[in-house]
């Protein structure tokens, strides 16, 4: 019932409550440009997208912790969620410095995210480690393309959100790591592509609501 009631207390804080991150807001070498009005709601944008990202992964860790009996893997899962709360602060911070919004449909991210962790979680802790590897793989592969200015990423003189990405892409390769050598199991090519598909729907989305 405990382990319930703290499930519940960690949705409610991540959909309604205002975040704090426990690392300082990554600082850019440089400092920003002024921004065109186009280029602050496409950076807005993107950074709209990351949090969504970041809310799916409080989701993930918290069903997973809550589904699995292995308490050294729920202390696992539990750290890595409250090291998302760093990047679920710092993208909230840029988003109101760029006078945008978060996505209008973050209880929509979470309870679909949780309902995989929870899936994931009951398979097994390989497989619940598997879902955290690939999970993590492929928002390291997008927060790269968010550094990719030539293809639709944020403006090269938008220093601040780039450090911001840089450190969640360091952060997100460290989380899939850590759960490659905790034992996962490397998931079917096509559970791979339906993730990337799903994927591809919430950032679409995100994008603009």
């Amino acid at each position: 019932m405990d382990a319930l009631f703290q499930t519940f207390d960690t949705a409610l804080r991540t959909l309604f409550a205002q975040h704090h991150a426990a690392q300082a807001t990554p600082v850019a070498e440089k400092p920003t440009s002024e921004l065109s009005d186009s280029e602050k709601r496409h950076a807005a944008a993107l950074m709209r997208v990351n949090h969504v990202g970041e809310v799916c992964a409080q989701a993930l860790y918290t069903a997973q912790a809550f589904a699995t009996s292995n308490p050294a893997l729920r202390e696992h899962f539990t750290k890595a969620c409250i090291e998302e709360t760093d990047h679920l602060a710092w993208t909230e911070q840029r988003l109101a410095e760029l006078g945008s919004r978060t996505s209008l449909l973050n209880p929509l991210w979470y309870a679909g995210a949780f309902g995989i962790g929870l899936v994931a979680g009951k398979l097994g802790d390989a497989v619940s480690l598997g879902f955290v590897v690939e999970t993590e793989r492929q928002v390291g592969a997008h927060l790269q393309s968010h550094l990719d200015a030539a293809h639709g990423g944020l403006p090269t003189q938008d220093h601040a959100s780039r450090a911001i990405v840089a450190q969640m892409y360091d952060d997100e390769i460290r989380h899939a790591d850590n759960a490659t050598a905790s034992g996962a199991m490397e998931l079917p090519q096509p559970i791979k592509q339906l993730m990337h598909a799903a994927g591809k729907v919430m950032t679409t989305v995100a994008h603009r609501i």
